[in-house]
């Protein structure tokens, strides 16, 4: 028993030596600066003065700013009104729908638009439509499209009048 007690206090000491060993004793190995001890770097988080627990909260300066075109807005959700919803977000300007069927129609569609500029354009408006078959075409898609824009329309001028 004392035997392996001394086994294990001699293994233990040439571990501890072979750890001190590596150090250097103060080499110019350790003593050069580099980018994560460098204290005068700014993209330190460590020593940057102005990265706090708070900063965490300051999402100001990260996020990006996503306007939507209210009409647009509006007028999709009006065109499409026979789909039912599933997700609408007004912030980044996307509304996604379940499967429904048109008034008159026969085959049941599912959409998503994204509106992702303030203008009321045709680029800032992005319709993607499926049916249960598949993508459907892009005369579809597009007829989608324009009675959006058009009630877009309709609902600026409309709001000019009053």
């Amino acid at each position: 028993m004392a035997r392996m007690k001394a086994l294990n206090i001699a293994a233990l000491a040439i571990a501890l030596g072979g750890l001190a060993a590596c150090s250097g004793f103060g080499s110019a190995a350790t003593e050069r600066p580099d980018q994560y001890t460098n204290s005068t770097n700014p993209n330190n988080i460590e020593t940057n003065t102005s990265n706090t627990i708070w900063s965490a909260f300051n999402r100001r300066s990260n996020e990006s700013v996503v306007q939507v075109n209210k009409y647009l807005w509006s007028a999709s959700l009006e065109v499409l009104n026979f789909l039912p919803i599933q997700s609408v977000d007004p912030f980044t300007g996307v509304i996604v729908t379940g499967f429904g069927t048109p008034p008159g129609g026969g085959r049941a569609y599912r959409a998503t638009v994204l509106i992702d500029d303030p203008a009321l354009d045709a680029r800032s408006l992005n319709v993607a439509l499926q049916s249960q078959g598949g993508p459907v075409t892009r005369a579809t898609s597009l007829a989608v499209e324009d009675a959006i824009l058009s009630r877009a329309r309709e609902l600026r001028i409309a709001d000019n009048k009053l």
